[in-house]
């Protein structure tokens, strides 16, 4: 593994202050998986590290649980089968089970995530509701301070006990906890009621070489400003301006890793007079300037 850190910091999978993390010990895990209400779907560990420098993980022959990873501040990266995907805020990604991958949290922003390992019967077919046209992605979601209560809630009975009910009660949460994530759509069709912002969506992955201010996305979709940005927000959690920035850089990531472009030449081809600003929009989403990026990469 690539180390990606300063001379005299060490990358650290756990230990960040203010951390939570419990992991089920094998015995309580043959109980959940052989119980009928329990085994088609069941958390094998559940955690939450807040502000976490310097966290990094390779599983170099992957998991057995299928791992979902909620950002909610910061960024990271996560490496799945040699292509790199973006957690920024108010975002997830669910890393397959028996997949190599890494991941890491950016240097200068680091990540806050809520995380969980899952299993059981329905456990494939939930991830498979979370790929797009059949392949992994990171979704963005909009942040709801109930679903964090209800990730506190299922932690505070895993940490409290683990009898049968409390089992029962702790993966039916969990299910719903994941289910608000990868059914967010379909559970608010209220704030899916046009699909002016997925077209903007697909009209800015188009044109990422375009140079677009708020008002001229708006007006693409012939919506006001205010309307434009407010259902953009309620879709995705994020401004209209910085979710284009993010796919960019996004792409600036997939040209620096599989490709020999020189970053002028990235620049160009993604709409960036400034070099400069380029760098710094950079760094401040990935937590390494693009000459970093590409020559840890190109190691």
């Amino acid at each position: 593994m690539e180390n990606r850190t300063p001379d005299n910091k060490k990358s650290v999978k756990e230990g960040f202050v203010g951390q939570q993390m419990i992991v089920l010990p094998p015995n309580i895990k043959r109980k959940i998986s052989g119980t009928p209400l329990t085994k088609n779907f069941y958390l094998t560990a559940i955690g939450y590290y807040p502000r976490a420098f310097y966290h990094e993980r390779e599983r170099k022959s992957g998991s057995a649980q299928y791992i979902l990873i909620y950002c909610t501040e910061g960024g990271g990266v996560i490496y799945l089968n040699g292509i790199p995907y973006e957690l920024y805020p108010n975002s997830y990604f669910i890393i397959p089970k028996n997949t190599p991958h890494r991941y890491h949290s950016n240097e200068s922003n680091p990540w806050s995530i809520y995380w969980v390992h899952f299993m059981g019967d329905l456990s494939e077919s939930i991830y498979g509701r979370s790929l797009e046209n059949a392949e992994p992605s990171v979704h963005p979601i909009p942040y709801d301070e109930n679903r964090i209560k209800l990730f506190e809630q299922i932690y505070s009975i895993v940490e409290h006990g683990l009898n049968e009910k409390e089992m029962e009660i702790m993966n039916f949460n969990m299910l719903h906890f994941i289910s608000s994530l990868i059914y967010y759509k379909e559970a608010n069709p209220s704030i899916y009621n046009t699909d002016s912002i997925s077209n903007s969506i697909l009209y800015m992955k188009q044109h990422l070489n375009g140079k677009f201010g708020i008002e001229d996305l708006a007006a693409q979709q012939h919506l006001s400003v205010s309307h434009y940005s407010r259902s953009f927000k309620q879709k995705t959690g994020s401004s209209p301006i910085n979710y284009f920035n993010q796919l960019k850089i996004q792409k600036s990531c997939q040209y620096l890793y599989f490709t020999d472009r020189s970053i002028k030449e990235i620049c160009k081809e993604l709409g960036f007079d400034d070099q400069y600003y380029f760098s710094r929009l950079f760094k401040s989403i990935t937590g390494s300037s693009p000459s970093q990026y590409k020559k840890r990469h190109k190691k």
